[in-house]
């Protein structure tokens, strides 16, 4: 079974209320400071085995995994999860742009709010990034009105045109 494997089995057990939330606050911690880490030190990139940066990061391998799960995306060069095991190289490369992106998607506030980005991407970059991620996710609506001109061309009102 690959580490992600054994990830998705621990992330996804039937726990009572009370003890699926302490995991979940303890991982949430735990991955809050491996990105404040990152984000500190922005100018290295970090790389080695899969133990040897779980144990740098306070993780046993599996839950390393499920980080890897997390940042996997906003990677330069993604990683193929599946393929995860002890002492698989990782070189962790991140895009910051589309990491800060990928935590808003998250609805990661407790993320994207760290205040090591001060030294990552500006205040106005951050706050075009945030734009942009809210106007890509702005529900529109293709209804026509029934006083509008008729998208047929014809030039009469919906109501007295197609929308009969």
């Amino acid at each position: 079974m690959s580490l992600f494997d054994q990830w998705k089995e621990v992330a996804d057990k039937e726990r009572p209320e009370k003890e699926y939330n302490e995991f979940w606050n303890t991982y949430l911690e735990k991955e809050k400071e491996v990105y404040a880490y990152i984000l500190e030190n922005h100018n290295e990139i970090i790389s080695g085995k899969v133990s040897e940066l779980a144990q740098k990061f306070e993780m046993d391998s599996a839950t390393f995994a499920g980080f890897m799960d997390g940042i996997n995306t906003s990677l330069v060069k993604e990683v193929d999860l599946d393929s995860l095991s002890e002492d698989f190289d990782i070189r962790l490369e991140v895009d910051y742009e589309k990491l800060f992106y990928n935590m808003l998607d998250a609805k990661a506030n407790w993320l994207y709010t760290l205040p090591q980005w001060d030294g990552v991407l500006t205040k106005d970059r951050r706050n075009e990034i945030t734009k942009d991620y809210n106007r890509s996710n702005m529900a529109v609506s293709n209804k026509v009105g029934r006083n509008e001109p008729c998208p047929c061309g014809s030039g009469k009102k919906y109501k007295k045109c197609c929308g009969i």
